[in-house]
């Protein structure tokens, strides 16, 4: 077998192994540093992750504003590397959310570097996105996570944005900004995004009041935003 095969039928493996894998609900939105940390635990965890982009996050007030409300609604679970910068960013979210709102998640220092890394980094320790499913999933329940065990009976999907007008339709890109600038999230969220930010944010219910009444007061623009 040449290597392109095999590293095809690699793949085709792994795929089929991931749709078929058992998923944690977590109740919790998870804050992580990086994308690739996100992308580890989409892996094995089905909650709100949400990367801060490093010390982005210390300039980036929408998602700080994103962080703060999700902590008011479910709470959040604090999950960055045990390096000094991971501590410095777990710092500063702790410095603008109440304390009862957050839980945290350590994963335990352990030298190396992560597969797509030329070298460590500059403390030489593995980060989220390299160590191990088990050790990840042990960190998220010593922090005391929530497992959800049933999905809510009715949730907001992307035929009631479309409905809504928030996607698929001429001016869908205009409300959504608007939408989000008025629930102070930031503008470059995508539709996939800002779904599961009202589905954290609202019962279905109260996502029907809520955009009857946005919608009332934000008519349908006519040309660009």
């Amino acid at each position: 077998m040449n290597p392109a095969h095999a590293e095809a039928v690699k793949n085709t493996r792994n795929a089929a192994e991931h749709k078929n894998k058992t998923m944690t609900k977590i109740r919790e939105a998870i804050i992580v540093e990086g994308v690739y940390d996100k992308t580890k635990l989409e892996q094995f965890i089905d909650a709100i992750i949400i990367p801060t982009n490093g010390f982005a996050l210390f300039n980036d007030s929408k998602r700080m504003e994103m962080i703060r409300q999700l902590a008011a609604r479910q709470g959040i679970i604090i999950l960055t590397d045990s390096d000094r910068a991971g501590f410095l960013i777990r710092r500063f979210i702790q410095s603008c959310i109440p304390p009862e709102q957050i839980k945290h998640a350590y994963i335990p220092e352990i030298a190396g570097k992560e597969k797509r890394k030329a070298v460590p980094g500059k403390e030489g320790l593995l980060g989220v996105e390299g160590v191990s499913e088990e050790i990840i999933v042990k960190a998220l329940q010593n922090a005391g996570c929530s497992p959800v065990k049933e999905e809510k009976a009715h949730v907001i999907t992307k035929q009631d944005l479309y409905m809504a007008g928030l996607s698929g339709k001429k001016n869908s890109s205009c409300l959504r900004k608007e939408l989000l600038r008025e629930l102070q999230l930031p503008s470059r969220l995508s539709a996939n995004g800002l779904l599961q930010m009202l589905n954290a944010l609202f019962t279905y219910d109260e996502y029907q009041a809520f955009i009857a009444d946005f919608l009332a007061r934000h008519p349908v623009h006519n040309g660009d935003c």
